[in-house]
């Protein structure tokens, strides 16, 4: 009797949960459409012809969806080779993959110190790493660019590398911090017990528990780096030879006129890459976050 009574109520359970929830299912998907219809528009725009793009919307293409001459990848090829976005990807790449690693690298071991090892002033020296989250980056530009300068640095890689480095680490120790000292103590405490340094108890305990925060970590310092205009328009200029992909972009916003239809490419190249990363590691993003809010 018990096992028919409960294969008789459980579908109106589900039913009862699927109806509480619908109201927040609406406003994801809501907000998910939001997010991806100007994506769409431009990638649609990016695969057109040119005269489709001055005389109709983005949205009439599928009036024509399989009229093949309306469909073209001639404004990637224009793109890639004339405008230089083959080379200004790969400064961005050079620019970015730095970028990410070091912070992330230099904030691990800043981390596990502010969470497991006692010295003196340590959470004074952690408030401090903390308040520069709230000092704006545009305070810093006229001291930092005056001393590389004085180095020769501007204009550089190692300049946007160690600018970008600076600027991340607040938050990433600060992340990171949390996550390590959520860890258990008693396994820290078992290892020390056993014999092992601090170096053996992050290398061999830490990092490979941590994997989901510096996932995360890793996911908002290569977004932010990729797609960084300010930071790489102070410390690295216009220079062909050194511009990121956001750099190429805004000049091409600036210079064309009569081949405008050539924008919605750069936007889908430019993009591409982030894209694939955040997917690639999506599985750990939350994870990552949530775990890291859980202790301070």
């Amino acid at each position: 009797m018990s096992e028919e009574r409960s294969a008789r109520y459980a579908p109106k359970i589900d039913v009862q949960k699927f109806l509480a929830r619908l109201p927040l299912h609406l406003v994801i998907v809501l907000i998910v459409v939001i997010w991806l219809v100007p994506s769409l528009g431009v990638f649609v725009n990016s695969v057109r012809i040119p005269r489709e793009i001055r005389s109709s919307g983005w949205w009439t293409a599928a009036d024509n969806l399989f009229a093949a001459e309306t469909w073209t990848l001639e404004n990637y090829e224009a793109v890639l080779d004339a405008q230089g976005m083959a080379r200004s990807f790969l400064n961005s790449l050079i620019i970015t993959i730095p970028a990410t690693l070091i912070p992330i690298l230099i904030a691990s071991f800043a981390a596990f110190a502010f969470a497991w090892m006692e010295f003196p002033l340590r959470l004074a020296l952690f408030s401090i790493v903390v308040g520069l989250l709230v000092v704006p980056l545009q305070m810093t530009f006229v001291p930092v660019f005056r001393a590389y300068a004085n180095v020769g640095l501007t204009g550089t890689f190692p300049a946007i590398w160690l600018a970008h480095t600076g600027y991340g680490l607040p938050f990433a120790v600060y992340l990171l911090r949390n996550f390590f000292g959520a860890l258990p103590k008693d396994l820290f405490e078992s290892a020390f017990l056993d014999g092992a340094s601090y170096q053996q108890s992050f290398f061999y305990l830490a990092l490979p528990l941590s994997v989901p925060s510096l996932a995360s970590l890793a996911i908002f310092q290569f977004l932010w780096v990729w797609n960084d205009l300010l930071v790489a328009l102070i410390y690295l200029g216009g220079t062909p030879r050194v511009a990121p992909l956001t750099v190429r972009v805004a000049n091409l916003v600036n210079s064309l006129g009569a081949d405008w239809h050539l924008l919605p490419a750069a936007a889908v190249i430019s993009m591409l890459l982030p894209m694939i990363i955040f997917l690639a590691l999506q599985k750990y993003f939350v994870r990552g976050i949530l775990a890291g809010s859980v202790k301070g």
